[in-house]
């Protein structure tokens, strides 16, 4: 079933981090106005006087088309909304927020992961919540600060319906920020959410001090990996090695703006992982990988960097023997 799309002047963005208020400052300076929603009453009303996001992103001033608000009726009435929260927190803030979502056409997942209580992609939890809502997601190799400060930046935007989005890439697109139309959500997805699992992966090699080589093997592997449980699941090839996939994947695996890497890291140097969690916050990959592991297990999917990774943050393997482990894997074709 088609739908007309409308002129997307207002967009809502559920979600004051730094993605979120990035993606903001996207939007406004692509012509829209923008409805950006945190829960922090203070924060939210800080912001507003202060046209800044102190916590995130205290550098870059908030244009006047951005409307910081704590007060969900604000979204009341949106065509288009944004979700960049915490994937694991997702599920329970839309349902909040439902009662004011009622009129809500378009979901735009900017969020990265699977959601671990589940096991599910996000999309399908979101359909269940909001079942006459279009969903689509955004992800690709791209940093809060470099889309704060209008650095080149382009991205898949996912929605199956061609109108929708063309006229949402149309909409948000600038010259600085570009959202390449596909019709792959799940493709997309896949690759949001494992680039995060792989640059844990990539972060132990590195604290490891076990060379570029291996680093640059393992990244390698873990590419392969993705195509070996997106195709499964749908995504299609081209995706996978398009930028929300390879792309997203070497960006996160290589700099240390990533969390995850930065995780990884502290892993690699003998930390421990709750040490390092209270220290980063929220890191995407940890939760990711026991949900990505589960799911590649029941469908008999290869992954053993992936898994290595889970068993890892979950304390049930050693970052010594996984590398042992995965270095004394059989000799065999590539594939």
């Amino acid at each position: 079933m088609r739908y007309a799309v409308p002129v997307t002047q207002t967009i809502g963005i559920i979600g004051a981090g730094a993605w979120g208020t990035a993606l903001a400052l996207a939007a406004a300076r692509a012509g829209r106005d923008v409805v950006l929603w945190g829960r922090d009453s203070a924060a939210m009303s800080d912001m507003a006087i202060r046209r800044r996001n102190a916590r995130h992103l205290p550098d870059i001033e908030l244009p006047a088309r951005i409307k910081p608000t704590a007060d969900p009726a604000a979204l009341a009435g949106l065509d288009v909304v944004l979700l960049v929260v915490p994937t694991q927190l997702a599920e329970d803030i839309v349902i909040n927020l439902s009662p004011h979502l009622a009129g809500l056409r378009l979901l735009l997942l900017c969020c990265k992961g699977i959601a671990a209580r589940r096991g599910s992609f996000l999309s399908q939890i979101m359909g269940e919540q909001l079942a006459h809502v279009r969903m689509g997601a955004l992800s690709g190799p791209s940093f809060a600060a470099d889309v704060a400060r209008s650095l080149p930046t382009a991205i898949t935007l996912a929605i199956e319906d061609e109108d929708w989005g063309k006229a949402l890439s149309q909409a948000l697109g600038s010259p600085s920020f570009r959202p390449y139309w596909t019709s792959d959500l799940r493709g997309v997805e896949i690759g949001g959410a494992l680039k995060n699992v792989y640059a844990i992966a990539s972060g132990i090699v590195a604290g490891r001090g076990l060379g570029d080589s291996a680093r640059a093997a393992l990244i390698a592997r873990a590419f392969a990996e993705m195509c070996r449980f997106g195709l499964p699941f749908g995504g299609r090839s081209e995706t996978l090695s398009g930028l929300s996939g390879l792309g997203d994947l070497v960006l996160t695996t290589m700099s240390e703006q990533s969390r995850n890497l930065r995780f990884g890291l502290a892993l690699g140097r003998g930390e421990a992982v709750e040490a390092i969690r209270a220290r980063l916050g929220t890191v995407e990959g940890i939760a990711t990988a026991g949900a990505i592991s589960a799911l590649a297990s029941r469908n008999e999917i290869d992954m053993p960097i992936a898994s290595a990774v889970a068993a890892i943050v979950a304390g049930t393997l050693s970052v010594e023997a996984a590398i042992d482990g995965l270095m004394r894997r059989p000799l065999r074709a590539e594939t």
